[in-house]
């Protein structure tokens, strides 16, 4: 009898036991597809949904469990997916050469050339609304009248008003040459990097050729060799038309979506996007309060230090 009551006990526990070590062992088998998956960095845990599903483990469930494989593998992605090429504005970016810099050479020329004209800070804030330096002369004497003693005819102002952007060229530059402005915190850094990492560096402005070299010129010479120079007149529509970054993405051989773009204002910002363009915004002296609607980052500046924005920062904006 007490053999008997001893067999019937061992009945009623064996199927807990065994019904205990399959629980046990479903919940390991699911564990050690998820890992494999996740070691992976693929999707293949949706292989093992139809085991799942006989071990109990409901759709929403595995949806839950895929989320985060699914958020790491994304973000490799991103990290992945670093420009080919760093296109940089130039004045507000490079320098911040718009306020103590090209204002002051405006008026220097207009002086030199006997002109009562001096533009005030205010004044010319507002006239950098307007893509290059002619096009703000000429979109000034538009506005406030054409100096006495100048020709009636459109070609003949045209023509005074590329001489004084000429002299205004040569005196920013000397400005440049004589250390009057500086770069900008983390330029010279990221440009660095770049160059280090192999990616192709240019600049895209709307400013004369010969200003935007002496500009690059403040870079150590195994940095500012490497740039490409696409400005001035090189195309006929300037920013917010998209056409600068354009043209340097096909001088380039880099399509537009490799691209990132540098600015710091919101004709800069628009000109980029709408070349289709990653667009980094470092805010400049003229332009903090500007609307940078689309900028893919908005910051105060590159950094040397901090927060700092580098190529692995720009990686993660890119599509």
């Amino acid at each position: 009898p007490d053999r008997s009551k001893k067999q019937q006990q061992q009945a009623t526990t064996m199927p807990k036991t065994s019904a205990y070590t399959a629980s046990i062992f479903a919940a390991c088998s699911v564990g050690t597809v998820l890992l494999c998956a996740n070691f992976a960095g693929r999707q293949d845990q949706m292989v093992a949904s139809p085991v799942m599903a006989r071990r109990g483990v409901s759709n929403p469930m595995l949806r839950a469990m895929q989320r985060p494989i699914n958020a790491r593998r994304a973000s490799m992605m991103r990290m992945q997916a670093a420009p080919e090429a760093l296109l940089f504005d130039c004045d507000g970016v490079l320098v911040d050469t718009e306020k103590d810099g090209h204002r002051v050479a405006f008026n220097r020329a207009f002086k030199e050339k006997g002109l009562d004209l001096e533009w005030g800070v205010e004044r010319y804030g507002k006239l950098l609304e307007v893509g290059g330096g002619k096009e703000r002369m000429t979109a000034h004497f538009n506005e406030m009248g054409w100096p006495a003693g100048w020709p009636e005819d459109a070609d003949g102002r045209a023509a005074k008003v590329k001489e004084i952007h000429l002299l205004k060229t040569d005196i920013f530059s000397e400005m440049i040459k004589k250390g009057e402005l500086a770069l900008r915190p983390g330029v010279q850094r990221l440009v660095d990097e770049a160059v280090q990492k192999g990616i192709q560096v240019a600049c895209c402005s709307t400013s004369n050729e010969k200003s935007v070299a002496a500009v690059i010129d403040l870079m150590p010479d195994e940095l500012s060799s490497k740039f490409s120079i696409f400005a001035g007149d090189m195309v006929d529509k300037k920013k917010p038309d998209p056409a600068v970054y354009l043209l340097a993405s096909e001088k380039l051989g880099i399509a537009p979506s490799k691209c990132a773009v540098i600015e710091d204002s919101h004709i800069g910002n628009k000109a980029g996007k709408s070349a289709g363009m990653t667009v980094v915004v470092t805010k400049s002296g003229y332009t903090g309060g500007e609307d940078f609607t689309g900028a893919d980052q908005i910051v105060d500046e590159l950094g040397d230090a901090g927060n700092m924005v580098t190529i692995d920062s720009i990686a993660g904006l890119m599509p």
